[in-house]
């Protein structure tokens, strides 16, 4: 029987199991952060999230009309602007929150491979998700300077990153695996 001639046990020379590859996978995510993705980027995934979110406002204000409608013998056709106020909010907060909690990803993010991630690693909270809302309602409100800050800040941050104790990273491309021709 032929032995090895590496001088060495042939069974420190296996590749690694799954396991062992998944045990190393956050270390070489920690080596080598994930950059952050530009403010156009982020627009258009704002963009994507805004038609979603118009369309789930239109559907929630709708329900709301109708209960209202429903529950005031039909003598109220609009909605108070408080209520609708309210709609919009809870539309907008609930939106985001559910997602970046789930996921760390909109429906925008993930058309442009954008995650939101928690400073301290780990999954969003509801309290981040909601400050981040919250903050990114600040941002807006100053005539959009808390968006722009991102173009100066030497972390490449918003001010609702900060206040959320988040940030946003741009995720690799997925590899499609290539299959040869048929025929070959």
């Amino acid at each position: 029987m032929a032995r090895s001639t590496c001088g060495g046990n042939l069974a420190r020379h296996r590749p690694p199991t799954k396991a062992r590859r998944v045990a190393r996978m956050p270390a070489m995510q920690e080596a080598t952060p994930l950059p952050s993705p530009s403010l156009l980027r982020h627009l258009m995934a704002m963009v994507y999230d805004a038609l979603l979110v118009i369309a789930l406002i239109f559907v929630a204000s709708a329900i709301v009309l109708g209960l209202t409608f429903w529950l005031s013998g039909g003598e109220r056709e609009v909605l108070p602007p408080v209520l609708e106020q309210g709609v919009i909010v809870v539309c907008l907060f609930g939106f985001y929150s559910a997602f970046w909690i789930k996921s760390g990803q909109t429906l925008g993010m993930q058309a442009w491979r954008i995650q939101l991630v928690s400073d301290g690693g780990g999954k969003l909270t509801l309290r981040q998700a909601l400050m981040r809302c919250a903050g990114a309602t600040l941002s807006l409100a100053c005539a959009g300077l808390g968006y722009l800050w991102k173009l100066v800040d030497r972390n490449e941050r918003y001010w609702h990153d900060y206040i959320s104790a988040t940030h946003l990273v741009l995720l690799p491309r997925r590899s499609r695996d290539k299959k040869p021709p048929a025929g070959d």
